[in-house]
């Protein structure tokens, strides 16, 4: 475990150049287009716009509440599940730098991390404009969605320093972590509210996703986070953070031959 403190320590000193990888990576996706990584906003919200409608009609609800409720789970459940995909990928795709330089692990990892907090900041402008629409329905709850946001971040970033490594030793993982985010994505309440599965309720309680999506959403949309809710995150990153260091320390000097 101390090994794997110690890349994470030099791999945090080097900010500037997972930073600037990552930054990048954006600017080349989004070469010579004019509305750059906006465009990402704007097909967001044409899905949160269609999604709601659509949904919002069938469920019966309210557009000035569920839209809100809507926008904040698929922007931050979109943020989560690209950085596990990429997370999964991110040694695999940075195999010829590993192979060449002696750098910390993880700041591929980081670079993942990083890049996917640039593109939740472009889509957040909708969770803004529809705070700004239908205002923030409690004020006192709003200040909560920081910490909320640091400990989301650090939940994302320990899953994806955990399926990086095993992805780069077994390399159908990706594919079947593509597919079980998919499931996930349904078993999750992201489109319909947890109140929704009366009868089956247990999908909720215990999906540990479930609560790491009410997290960030609650503050947002006027409520505060459950104490199981705090429990149950607090507690996923604390044993996720020892796993995914420890994995790190013992397997990152084979990460080159594996990829």
């Amino acid at each position: 475990m101390f090994a794997g403190v110690n890349d994470l320590v030099r791999s945090a000193k080097l900010w500037r150049l997972w930073a600037l990888l990552g930054w990048l990576e954006i600017r080349q996706r989004y070469a010579r287009s004019r509305v750059g990584p906006f465009w990402l906003t704007i097909s967001m919200g044409v899905m949160i716009g269609s999604i709601g409608v659509v949904y919002g009609t069938l469920f019966g609800q309210k557009m000035s509440d569920y839209l809100p409720f809507l926008s904040v789970s698929l922007v931050m459940w979109s943020m989560f599940a690209q950085t596990v995909q990429e997370g999964s990928l991110a040694y695999i795709n940075s195999g010829t730098y590993i192979r060449q330089a002696a750098t910390p692990r993880l700041i591929y990892i980081l670079q993942v991390v990083w890049r996917n907090l640039v593109v939740l900041a472009h889509n957040f402008v909708i969770v803004l404009l529809l705070l700004v629409v239908f205002g923030v329905k409690d004020w006192t709850a709003l200040p909560v969605f920081i910490p909320a946001l640091l400990l989301y971040l650090l939940n994302a970033l320990w899953l994806a320093m955990l399926v990086g490594l095993l992805s780069a030793r077994f390399r159908d993982l990706p594919q079947i972590i593509s597919a079980l985010i998919q499931v996930a994505f349904y078993v999750t309440p992201i489109i319909y509210r947890p109140s929704a599965l009366t009868r089956f309720s247990f999908i909720v309680d215990w999906n540990p996703l479930a609560h790491l999506i009410e997290l960030v959403r609650a503050p947002l949309i006027g409520q505060f986070p459950s104490a199981l809710t705090w429990e149950v995150t607090i507690g996923m990153a604390v044993v996720g953070w020892i796993v995914a260091l420890t994995m790190t320390g013992r397997f990152s000097k084979r990460i080159p031959y594996w990829v």
